[in-house]
């Protein structure tokens, strides 16, 4: 039997639904903590979630969300344009290889237009042969380095 699976955007209202987004996302990447032991408040979530410049979608079945994706609009300053970077996407494992991760990017896509994005992007490590495939798939790939500079009055790793 196969599950019904309802693909939505979330809003301010939905502080619950990026909670239990958030816990399945610690799960997928199998670090819990880093995605539940310090969320922020309700009044912070439900802010972010209505915002312009962030946007979550979420996958159910049923009431379980078993998908998700949280991704930042980033308005550009030499033309009237925004893009969007896919921060996180994340599938439960028991709903992989379903088309679940391709039919919530179909709705970012759509989102990204409403929000005058001409593109998305997106980072996979390498190693990371799931995902490289699924955007491979989808877009066109561009090798990059990637670089984390430590920000002034904070130590290193944190």
């Amino acid at each position: 039997m196969k599950t019904s699976v309802l693909v939505r955007a979330l809003h301010g209202g939905d502080v619950v639904a990026m909670r239990a987004m958030l816990a399945m996302f610690g799960r997928a990447f199998e670090d819990p903590d880093q995605y539940t032991a310090h969320q922020p408040g309700d009044d912070y979530l439900a802010r972010l979630l209505a915002s312009d410049t962030f946007i979550a979608v979420a996958a159910f079945a049923g009431d379980e969300v078993i998908g998700g994706i949280a991704g930042y609009v980033l308005p550009k300053f030499e033309q009237a344009r925004s893009e969007l970077y896919l921060y996180d996407l994340a599938v439960d494992e028991a709903h992989r290889r379903a088309g679940v991760a391709t039919a919530m990017i179909e709705r970012l896509k759509v989102m990204a237009a409403e929000r005058g994005a001409y593109v998305i992007f997106v980072q996979a490590d390498l190693g990371d042969d799931p995902a490289i495939a699924l955007y491979s798939k989808l877009g066109q790939r561009e090798d990059v380095l990637h670089f984390d500079i430590t920000p002034a009055d904070r130590p290193p790793g944190r």
